[in-house]
Protein backbone atom coordinates (compact mmCIF):
# COMPACT_ATOMS: atom_id res chain seq x y z
CA UNK A 1 0.00 0.00 0.00
CA UNK A 2 1.34 3.39 -0.91
CA UNK A 3 0.20 7.08 -0.09
CA UNK A 4 -0.10 7.84 -3.80
CA UNK A 5 -2.92 5.20 -4.54
CA UNK A 6 -1.25 2.74 -6.48
CA UNK A 7 -2.58 -0.23 -4.95
CA UNK A 8 -5.42 -2.59 -7.06
CA UNK A 9 -8.23 -2.82 -4.29
CA UNK A 10 -9.86 0.04 -5.66
CA UNK A 11 -11.58 -2.01 -8.19
CA UNK A 12 -15.61 -0.67 -8.23
CA UNK A 13 -18.22 -3.71 -8.38
CA UNK A 14 -19.58 -3.78 -11.68
CA UNK A 15 -16.43 -2.42 -13.60
CA UNK A 16 -16.93 -5.99 -16.16
CA UNK A 17 -20.34 -5.79 -16.63
CA UNK A 18 -23.01 -3.61 -18.84
CA UNK A 19 -24.86 -0.81 -17.15
CA UNK A 20 -28.25 -2.59 -18.83
CA UNK A 21 -27.35 -5.88 -17.14
CA UNK A 22 -28.46 -4.49 -13.75
CA UNK A 23 -31.77 -2.96 -15.09
CA UNK A 24 -35.23 -4.15 -14.54
CA UNK A 25 -37.20 -3.73 -17.81
CA UNK A 26 -40.65 -2.00 -17.67
CA UNK A 27 -42.61 -4.58 -18.82
CA UNK A 28 -41.26 -6.94 -17.04
CA UNK A 29 -41.49 -5.07 -13.94
CA UNK A 30 -45.19 -6.63 -12.06
CA UNK A 31 -46.38 -3.77 -9.35
CA UNK A 32 -47.75 -6.79 -7.27
CA UNK A 33 -48.99 -10.00 -8.36
CA UNK A 34 -50.98 -10.71 -5.14
CA UNK A 35 -53.30 -7.94 -5.24
CA UNK A 36 -57.18 -8.55 -5.28
CA UNK A 37 -60.42 -7.25 -6.57
CA UNK A 38 -61.67 -4.62 -4.03
CA UNK A 39 -65.51 -5.96 -4.15
CA UNK A 40 -66.62 -2.54 -1.85
CA UNK A 41 -68.41 -4.67 0.56
CA UNK A 42 -66.00 -3.31 3.43
CA UNK A 43 -66.48 0.30 2.16
CA UNK A 44 -69.83 0.49 2.50
CA UNK A 45 -69.84 -0.68 5.99
CA UNK A 46 -67.25 1.40 6.99
CA UNK A 47 -69.56 4.55 5.53
CA UNK A 48 -72.23 3.63 6.92
CA UNK A 49 -70.39 3.44 10.17
CA UNK A 50 -69.46 6.92 10.00
CA UNK A 51 -65.96 5.78 9.51
CA UNK A 52 -64.65 7.47 6.04
CA UNK A 53 -61.35 6.07 5.75
CA UNK A 54 -61.04 8.45 2.70
CA UNK A 55 -61.42 11.88 4.91
CA UNK A 56 -58.67 14.28 4.74
CA UNK A 57 -60.08 14.79 8.57
CA UNK A 58 -59.91 10.85 9.51
CA UNK A 59 -56.49 10.66 8.19
CA UNK A 60 -54.69 13.42 9.60
CA UNK A 61 -55.76 11.93 12.92
CA UNK A 62 -53.76 8.31 12.59
CA UNK A 63 -51.28 7.47 14.94
CA UNK A 64 -49.75 4.58 13.54
CA UNK A 65 -47.96 1.40 15.11
CA UNK A 66 -47.35 -1.88 14.07
CA UNK A 67 -45.46 -2.46 10.70
CA UNK A 68 -46.87 -0.39 8.08
CA UNK A 69 -44.49 -0.83 5.69
CA UNK A 70 -45.33 -4.62 5.38
CA UNK A 71 -48.98 -3.73 5.38
CA UNK A 72 -48.15 -1.51 2.15
CA UNK A 73 -46.58 -4.04 0.68
CA UNK A 74 -49.49 -6.86 0.14
CA UNK A 75 -51.64 -4.35 -1.94
CA UNK A 76 -50.84 -1.49 -4.32
CA UNK A 77 -53.93 0.36 -3.91
CA UNK A 78 -53.08 0.88 -0.42
CA UNK A 79 -54.69 -0.48 3.22
CA UNK A 80 -57.86 1.38 2.85
CA UNK A 81 -59.71 -1.89 2.25
CA UNK A 82 -57.89 -3.88 4.83
CA UNK A 83 -59.52 -2.49 7.99
CA UNK A 84 -61.11 -4.88 10.19
CA UNK A 85 -64.49 -3.37 11.54
CA UNK A 86 -64.97 -1.72 15.10
CA UNK A 87 -66.75 -5.46 16.72
CA UNK A 88 -64.32 -7.98 14.93
CA UNK A 89 -61.20 -6.30 16.75
CA UNK A 90 -59.16 -8.44 17.96
CA UNK A 91 -56.00 -6.68 19.89
CA UNK A 92 -56.16 -5.54 23.73
CA UNK A 93 -57.72 -2.23 24.26
CA UNK A 94 -54.64 -1.32 26.29
CA UNK A 95 -52.56 1.20 24.77
CA UNK A 96 -49.06 -0.17 24.77
CA UNK A 97 -46.02 2.30 26.08
CA UNK A 98 -44.81 2.94 22.29
CA UNK A 99 -48.62 4.06 21.37
CA UNK A 100 -48.14 6.18 24.82
CA UNK A 101 -44.98 7.80 23.60
CA UNK A 102 -46.15 8.30 20.32
CA UNK A 103 -49.44 9.53 20.66
CA UNK A 104 -48.07 11.98 23.48
CA UNK A 105 -45.49 13.40 20.96
CA UNK A 106 -47.72 13.80 18.46
CA UNK A 107 -49.94 15.78 20.48
CA UNK A 108 -47.58 17.38 21.98
CA UNK A 109 -45.98 18.57 19.06
CA UNK A 110 -49.43 19.87 17.80
CA UNK A 111 -50.16 22.05 20.79
CA UNK A 112 -46.83 23.63 21.05
CA UNK A 113 -47.93 24.44 17.04
CA UNK A 114 -50.91 26.20 18.43
CA UNK A 115 -53.99 23.74 18.24
CA UNK A 116 -56.82 24.26 19.92
CA UNK A 117 -56.20 23.07 23.74
CA UNK A 118 -59.01 20.61 24.88
CA UNK A 119 -58.86 20.77 28.89
CA UNK A 120 -58.18 23.36 31.06
CA UNK A 121 -54.66 23.96 31.29
CA UNK A 122 -54.57 25.46 34.62
CA UNK A 123 -51.79 27.89 34.24
CA UNK A 124 -49.48 24.99 32.48
CA UNK A 125 -47.29 26.20 29.55
CA UNK A 126 -45.40 22.93 28.66
CA UNK A 127 -47.04 20.91 25.65
CA UNK A 128 -46.05 17.82 27.05
CA UNK A 129 -47.75 18.00 30.70
CA UNK A 130 -51.15 19.32 28.85
CA UNK A 131 -51.04 16.39 26.37
CA UNK A 132 -50.33 13.73 29.49
CA UNK A 133 -53.68 15.83 30.53
CA UNK A 134 -55.63 15.46 27.74
CA UNK A 135 -54.86 12.00 27.53
CA UNK A 136 -55.72 11.20 31.24
CA UNK A 137 -59.12 12.83 30.53
CA UNK A 138 -59.29 10.72 27.31
CA UNK A 139 -59.75 13.78 25.14
CA UNK A 140 -56.71 13.35 22.86
CA UNK A 141 -58.24 13.77 18.99
CA UNK A 142 -56.22 10.83 17.65
CA UNK A 143 -56.85 7.44 16.27
CA UNK A 144 -54.39 4.56 16.95
CA UNK A 145 -53.95 2.31 13.77
CA UNK A 146 -52.22 -0.89 14.68
CA UNK A 147 -51.39 -3.32 11.66
CA UNK A 148 -51.36 -6.97 11.96
CA UNK A 149 -49.05 -9.24 10.50
CA UNK A 150 -50.62 -10.31 7.63
CA UNK A 151 -51.63 -6.68 6.41
CA UNK A 152 -54.94 -5.76 8.35
CA UNK A 153 -55.80 -3.22 10.73
CA UNK A 154 -57.56 -2.04 13.24
CA UNK A 155 -58.19 1.64 14.56
CA UNK A 156 -58.90 2.16 17.91
CA UNK A 157 -59.54 5.85 19.31
CA UNK A 158 -57.68 7.52 22.25
CA UNK A 159 -60.70 7.34 24.45
CA UNK A 160 -60.96 3.71 23.91
CA UNK A 161 -57.95 2.68 24.98
CA UNK A 162 -57.41 2.00 28.67
CA UNK A 163 -53.73 4.03 29.20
Amino acid sequence: MSDGGDDDRGVDFGDHEEYGDNLIEEEDFVENPYDQEDNGEDRDQQMANGNNPDSAEYQNNVVTSGDAAAAELNTVKGVKNKKIPNDQRTTTPYMTKYERARVLGTRALQISMNAPVLVDVEGQTDPLAIAMMELDAKKVPLVVRRYLPDGWYEDWTCEELIS
